[in-house]
């Protein structure tokens, strides 16, 4: 067992927590980086990438999260392979968390980007067909399927969100309800309801993801909620839309959240109700849920811990100047 002492502890990996290391390195914060259980975040399980600026062809999610922590290192962020398991945020600056390997991280300022993960189903072949046909997220992966058939899964905002931005790239999408009403807001039902391009499809759940002779997903088993009948429907393309879970445990209690456990910021900020503390990336962002847009606010996180210590220091060397 060890004491770590930083002037910047980043929590959670992936593009926020690299993007905050990158910025945190560059102004001498020496930060250290606890990458947790999936380091690099969920793009190490995402296939093609094609919607990270400065990439003209598509590039790998697992090489883009090696790239960036090569990058993060090279300018001097230190990368521990440990999960924190305990944090201490009720007596301020410096910041105290454990690890599961019985380390100690101390932080003059903390950078939480420990993310949020897709709810999936649970069902055959979901995993399986994970890149191949089935995804969490339209917006990441929705343009692979131009001219194609998609079913989008759920009932919810985001469920008809997906099903909206995919009629950009399919005229044949399919919504697939367990019940026999939307539990999305109105506005949107309205625009689901009115687009020729989307075809709800009520009372159904997916009992499996079956794929065809290549490999790739050919279609989708249901089971009726009502009469408990059987289906199938075809589909190049399905997409998971039940929510997200932001990874939020180690906080409760200690930071306020929202309904859906995601950390609440000051507006356009990375700033908590403690000082010094910051939430960055998926864990505090429902809305967009994006690479880039967690890379921004890992750079946010940095930017304002940079300026967080420097307060400190200013308001140090006044009153050692006062006495």
């Amino acid at each position: 067992m060890a004491t770590h002492h930083t002037k910047m502890l980043i929590i959670g990996s992936g593009p926020a927590g690299y993007s905050a290391a990158i910025y945190g390195a560059r102004a001498m914060l020496e930060p250290i980086v606890v990458q947790g259980l999936q380091p690099g975040g969920q793009l190490t399980i995402t296939t093609d990438v094609e919607n990270y600026p400065g990439y003209r062809d598509v590039v790998q999610g697992p090489w883009l999260m090696e790239e960036m922590q090569a990058q993060a290192e090279h300018v001097g962020t230190r990368m521990m392979w440990d999960t924190i398991v305990e944090v201490d945020l009720a007596n301020g600056s410096p910041f105290r968390a454990i690890g599961d390997s019985g380390d100690e991280y101390i932080g003059d300022t903390l950078v939480i980007a420990t993310g949020a993960q897709a709810k999936w189903l649970g069902v055959p072949g979901e995993q399986e067909l994970g890149g191949k046909g089935v995804s969490a997220c339209a917006t990441c992966d929705g343009f692979f399927y131009r001219g194609k058939k998609v079913v989008v899964i759920g009932g919810g905002n985001t469920a008809v969100e997906e099903a909206l931005y995919l009629t950009n790239h399919s005229d044949d999408v399919t919504l697939i309800h367990r019940r026999d009403e939307l539990r999305s807001e109105k506005i949107l039902q309205e625009r689901l309801f009115a687009s020729d391009k989307i075809t709800p499809l009520w009372n159904k759940t997916v009992s499996s993801f079956v794929a065809g002779e290549n490999g790739a997903l050919d279609h989708l088993e249901l089971t009726d909620t009502v009469t408990g009948e059987t289906s199938t429907i075809q589909a190049d393309g399905a997409f998971v839309a039940i929510g997200h879970a932001p990874a939020t445990e180690l906080f409760t209690d200690k930071l306020p959240m929202d309904d859906g456990g995601y950390l609440l910021v000051e507006a356009g900020t990375p700033k908590t109700e403690i000082p010094g503390v910051f939430a960055c990336g998926d864990v505090m962002d429902h809305t967009y849920r994006q690479a880039v847009t967690a890379a921004g606010t890992g750079c946010m996180a940095a930017l304002d811990a940079e300026r967080f210590l420097a307060t400190l220091d200013f308001a140090k060397a006044e009153a050692e100047a006062a006495e």
